[in-house]
């Protein structure tokens, strides 16, 4: 019996004594600001500024659809405008005479987000999204005109960032 709960507590030794290595690599390369180049050593989350120096007045990105009506100018309008915090965008939908708002915040892959809006496949539909190191569309959240006239925003896919970094 003794032998076992010394084996146990060595292993468990063993285990938070690697944990702890991998921890000093992770800061290490924190510190250092290492990009993404060197080998499997950065986080993605520190390389960019939580706040933004310049934030823009206008949208970064628009999607309007006309609204079939004889009598009014109306239109189906999604737009994104940046915020203070780099990662969150603020959201303005329009529909005929109605308006709305809502918050948006993007994952930290490292780089700069890079909005972007598509025509959803329904009418008066509209994917956000962004567009990723690849250069490739990645949808994120779905907009749409309900039936009864109600605009609802919808979570497509989460995105995350993992940031553990195992050391060979």
């Amino acid at each position: 019996m003794q032998i076992l709960s010394f084996l146990s507590c060595a292993c468990l030794i063993a285990i938070c004594s690697s944990g702890c290595g991998s921890n000093q690599g992770r800061n290490a390369a924190n510190n250092s600001g290492n990009s993404s180049d060197s080998p499997g050593l950065s986080i993605p989350s520190n390389l960019i500024p939580a706040d933004r120096k310049l934030v823009k007045k206008e949208a970064v990105a628009t999607y309007t659809e006309k609204v079939a009506d004889p009598l009014n100018d109306w239109n189906f309008e999604v737009s994104l405008y940046e915020t203070r915090k780099t990662f969150h965008y603020l959201v303005k939908l329009k529909f005929e005479e109605m308006r709305g708002e809502d918050t948006l915040i993007f994952p930290d892959f490292g780089t700069e987000p890079v909005p972007a809006l598509k025509k959803g496949k329904d009418k008066f539909s509209c994917l956000i999204g962004f567009i990723d190191k690849k250069d490739s569309f990645r949808e994120y959240k779905l907009v749409t005109v309900r039936e009864g006239r109600e605009m609802k925003i919808t979570t497509l896919h989460h995105y995350a960032v993992d940031t553990y970094i195992q050391d060979h």
